[in-house]
């Protein structure tokens, strides 16, 4: 984290040096644009934040949609971004650890920050149970992905809603009516996921980084993974753990994610004879599947098929 402040440091002199009219810096872009300025975290932050914001906001992911959070490395830009701000959404429960620093040296006091898990139940981070802390570090104290549970993504809709309105009470019914459809559509989702899922009660599925505890527990799945974090290496026990869940639970293949391809991973499925297919916890995307709120539905409903396959009979 020294070595981030540091970077963040100079950053913010950078920006100093734009803001006080810089050679070749417009500073009046600003004033052109229409609606109040909000900046969200990463990819499905982004597609609910534009489902609610519509034409009412100007909305900038802050992380490329092509980057996970745990990838992400601040430049000027994105403190730019965050310095002429009206809004910050994220998806919180320490998924975006480095965001205090960044708001920090963005130096924007009028900056508001909504926070879109608030009020979501939360399940523990399971880590104690399959890693201990020999990695060094984790998801934190809660697991933060509560996106891919449909049901807790209607109340991150809802959460940044509401933040939306009171920053900007001029666009209030617009970003109640963009919340109100995309909602109903979430929970539509779910119905069908719950039709679909019903058959398999109780199965276990295996992924690998521990993104699915919210998606299993809605559809009374069980879900197991190799690793706590998409860029561990798996430990040898952690192999041995897992190759015995899939030959105990009769698996059919293992949930990989498009943004890892790890070989252990890929290695221990030959081993098992079971398939590799594909689950995406939506953590990455391309830059134009962020502007596309509607990404959500397609992507998840590609992961429920996969999931069937996976599971088998």
């Amino acid at each position: 984290m020294a070595s981030l402040f540091s970077r963040l440091s100079a950053m913010s002199l950078l920006l100093g040096l734009m803001a006080c009219g810089a050679p070749g810096v417009n500073t009046t872009d600003a004033s052109k644009s229409k609606g109040v300025k909000v900046v969200s975290t990463f990819l499905p932050i982004t597609l609910f934040t534009e489902a609610v914001a519509g034409d009412c906001a100007d909305v900038t992911a802050l992380i490329p949609a092509n980057l996970g959070p745990h990838d992400f490395q601040a430049t000027p830009s994105d403190l730019k971004d965050l310095s002429g701000a009206n809004v910050l959404v994220k998806n919180g429960l320490g998924m975006e650890e480095f965001l205090d620093d960044l708001i920090s040296s963005a130096d924007n006091k009028d900056l508001m920050v909504i926070d879109s898990s608030s009020g979501v139940a939360t399940i523990e981070s399971a880590e104690d149970d399959h890693h201990g802390h020999d990695h060094g570090h984790s998801h934190g104290e809660v697991n933060p992905h509560i996106w891919l549970d449909p049901i807790l993504a209607v109340q991150q809709v809802e959460n940044i809603r509401d933040g939306l309105v009171k920053a900007d009470p001029s666009c209030a019914d617009g970003y109640k009516k963009n919340a109100e459809l995309y909602t109903a559509k979430l929970k539509k989702l779910n119905t069908k996921f719950m039709a679909k899922l019903e058959p398999y009660k109780g199965k276990t599925f295996v992924a690998f980084h521990d993104f699915a505890p919210y998606f299993a527990s809605r559809y009374s799945l069980k879900a197991e993974y190799l690793v706590d974090l998409p860029e561990m290496n798996p430990r040898p026990a952690d192999l041995q753990r897992v190759a015995a869940q899939v030959k105990a639970s009769g698996l059919k293949a293992l949930l990989s994610e498009p943004q890892e391809g790890k070989r252990s991973f890929n290695a221990l499925a030959k081993d098992l004879g079971v398939n590799i297919v594909e689950f995406n916890p939506l953590e990455t995307g391309s830059v134009e599947s962020a502007k596309v709120p509607g990404t959500y539905f397609e992507v998840m409903s590609s992961n429920v098929n996969n999931l069937v396959k996976a599971i088998g009979d």
